[in-house]
């Protein structure tokens, strides 16, 4: 029995060609906003996500909190605020482990990206207070949307989003060149309950970005941060 309800499946929008065999498109995503008034695209990080509650931190997984070794820092963190979580439940992106994409940028490794409270997911402002609270950053956010206005419109905008760099910059582990953000994640940006997640976010992911295989988690390798690089060559 889980300890709460699991992160639901994001839907692609039907535009994103990095969709596998066992991925759900949302296909009525233009019908759904339409009943939305501004959405919030984030920058979609490569890493694993790790979910935050006074009962421990969990990766996709609820029947039990996670041990992985990548997840000790966190676990560590979690510690010391546990007691201030409440109802809080906090999402995020966990870039501590290496996965398809370097990050050759960053100063932290968890980003979040959603809070849930009593089945209820908070608006963005909140979310982003939340995390601040809690000393943790927010994913990195690529612009909003006011809406209504054209579809084509609309997916011109996303496609061009996605054609940038990551903000933290992005290098392919395979190639150890650089590449595009592995994609963009959109969000009302106003609360909505847990039930009507599907219709209230959507993501777009590149074509071909998953570079990791069954030794991953045999041969992972920790993501260094800034100020330890900069420490590094004094």
């Amino acid at each position: 029995m889980s300890l709460s309800e699991k992160y639901g499946r994001t839907y692609h929008y039907p535009f994103s060609p990095g969709t596998t065999s066992d991925d759900r498109i949302s296909t009525g995503y233009w019908e759904d906003l339409s009943h939305i008034t501004t959405v919030i695209h984030t920058e979609k990080l490569d890493g694993e996500n790790n979910f935050l509650s006074q009962y421990g931190v969990f990766a996709r997984s609820h029947a039990a909190p996670t041990t992985s070794p990548w997840t000790r820092a966190l676990r560590e963190k979690w510690s010391m605020l546990k007691r201030d979580l409440g109802d809080y439940e906090i999402f995020g992106e966990n870039l501590y482990a290496i996965h398809s994409i370097r990050y050759p940028e960053i100063d932290q490794h968890y980003f979040v990206f959603g809070v849930r409270e009593n089945g209820r997911w908070l608006c963005w402002e909140e979310t982003a207070f939340i995390a601040s609270f809690f000393d943790f950053p927010t994913v990195p956010v690529l612009g909003t949307s006011s809406l209504p206005r054209e579809r084509t419109v609309y997916e011109q905008e996303l496609l061009q989003l996605v054609q940038l760099a990551g903000t933290f910059g992005s290098v392919d582990v395979q190639t150890g060149e650089p590449c595009t953000m592995e994609g963009v994640v959109t969000r009302n940006v106003e609360a909505y309950e847990a039930a009507d997640f599907r219709n209230n976010v959507w993501k777009y992911v590149r074509k071909g970005h998953v570079k990791t295989d069954e030794h991953w988690i045999r041969n992972w390798k920790r993501a260094p941060l800034n100020f330890e690089k900069h420490v590094a060559h004094t």
